[in-house]
């Protein structure tokens, strides 16, 4: 590069009629320059910037240095300052240290959902109402979507008739999926609730197989084994064990699995944020009836006194506010980190969740296991982890030879 300019230097400072040129004469220098149809024509070209002719022909002097000519052919909407140095635009800190970023991401994803399971079972603890609790985690959602969208964070999409019978079926099917998950959580041990929900990868092969008519590989099936063998191994010996918290839990699955198969259909382009706000919104109206239908007399009579008369008004509201704050920044934050990390990632990401909140949970709550129980929880959750690494694999490989 620095013989290309030195080898154009030497061509123009070999034309006479440029090196007999007066210093103080600008006019002069600017009409002999533009004659010979060279920078103002496009002729000169200095590492890949045209000069502009006026402020350069003194550096088309043979005892000119060629510095100054490139600061002066650097314009303003280049990104220069008033003394001719080049700016370089400042990296910001989430993309100087993107991996750094995408961690925080995952630690609040986790540290929120181990915080709202925990909150949510000592709720339980002193107020049994998990039809009631679910409609308080969806409201509190709801009025923080409709607080962000009036300051424009994010600023609200526009939907149609359309587009709402589309999202209608996903709302409905998360709505009974959180339902029914709250029940479960209010009838046995978080843990043990977790360890159900596991079996969600074997109905999510099971619809696409039988509904969707996609096939599933015999790796993929062959993977789910360890699932539902380690499921069913602690269920037997669970000590918190009754059928409501377990055929809750199983009513739970396959409702989200559902709600995948409708999500699937209900792809637009609005952005996440924006549709899951939707869908809370939706599903909020979806889950008053049966808790005014199923509990609403219960509270009216003692539910809320006897609540109150256990840990206090503010308490008791401010545990119902913040196991909402919870419940949705937990779910925005898991999708605004799996939209920053590969399949791979997530599905890795996904079950190592799971594993805290078991833990956390066991911690907490001083919950007493088997060791069965404990044994089949961990060949659940590994074979878990096996079928989400096959199928992310699957999924990547997929993607590479369609692009290719």
């Amino acid at each position: 590069m620095e013989s290309r300019v030195l080898s154009r230097a030497t061509t123009l400072s070999s034309l006479p009629h440029l090196r007999k040129l007066p210093r103080d004469s600008h006019n002069a220098s600017f009409l002999s320059v533009k004659a010979i149809g060279a920078v103002a024509d496009g002729g000169n070209l200095i590492w890949g910037r045209q000069l502009r002719p006026a402020l350069c022909s003194p550096a088309l002097r043979k005892d000119a240095p060629l510095r100054p000519c490139l600061a002066a052919a650097s314009s303003p909407a280049e990104g220069s300052d008033s003394a001719g140095e080049a700016k370089v635009a400042p990296v910001g800190f989430f993309d100087k240290y993107p991996a750094l970023v995408t961690g925080f991401f995952f630690f609040m994803w986790y540290f929120l959902n181990v915080i709202f399971n925990i909150l949510n079972k000592k709720i339980y603890n002193y107020f049994p109402y998990p039809y009631f609790v679910s409609v308080i985690h969806l409201f509190v959602g709801v009025v923080y979507c409709l607080l962000s969208w009036a300051v424009g964070l994010p600023k609200r999409a526009p939907i149609d008739g359309n587009l709402l019978k589309v999202l209608i079926p996903v709302a409905v099917c998360h709505a009974l999926g959180h339902v029914t998950s709250n029940v479960s959580f209010a009838a046995v041990a978080v843990s043990f609730t977790h360890t159900i929900k596991a079996l969600e990868p074997f109905f999510n092969a099971a619809a696409s197989q039988f509904i969707l008519g996609q096939p599933i590989p015999l790796t993929l099936w062959l993977s789910l084994a360890p699932v539902v063998i380690g499921v069913s191994m602690a269920s037997l010996t669970e000590l918190s064990f009754n059928w409501t918290g377990f055929i809750s839990a199983m009513i739970s699955n396959i409702s989200f699995t559902y709600r995948s198969i409708y999500s699937k259909k209900a792809m637009t382009d609005m952005d996440s944020t924006n549709v899951y706000a939707y869908i809370s919104i939706i599903a909020l109206f979806v889950c008053i009836p049966p808790a005014v239908i199923v509990e609403g007399p219960a509270l009216l009579k003692y539910g809320f006194n006897d609540a109150i008369a256990k840990v206090g008004t503010v308490k008791f509201v401010s545990d119902l506010f913040w196991v909402g704050m919870f419940y949705h920044l937990y779910n925005q934050l898991a999708t605004n980190t799996l939209e920053r990390v590969a399949p791979l990632t997530h599905a890795v990401g996904n079950v190592l969740k799971r594993v805290f909140v078991i833990g956390f949970s066991i911690i907490v709550f001083g919950n007493k296991i088997s060791t069965q129980t404990g044994i089949g929880t961990c060949i659940a959750i590994a074979g878990v982890a096996t079928y989400s690494y096959i199928k992310a694999k699957m999924e990547e490989e997929k993607r590479v030879s369609r692009n290719s």
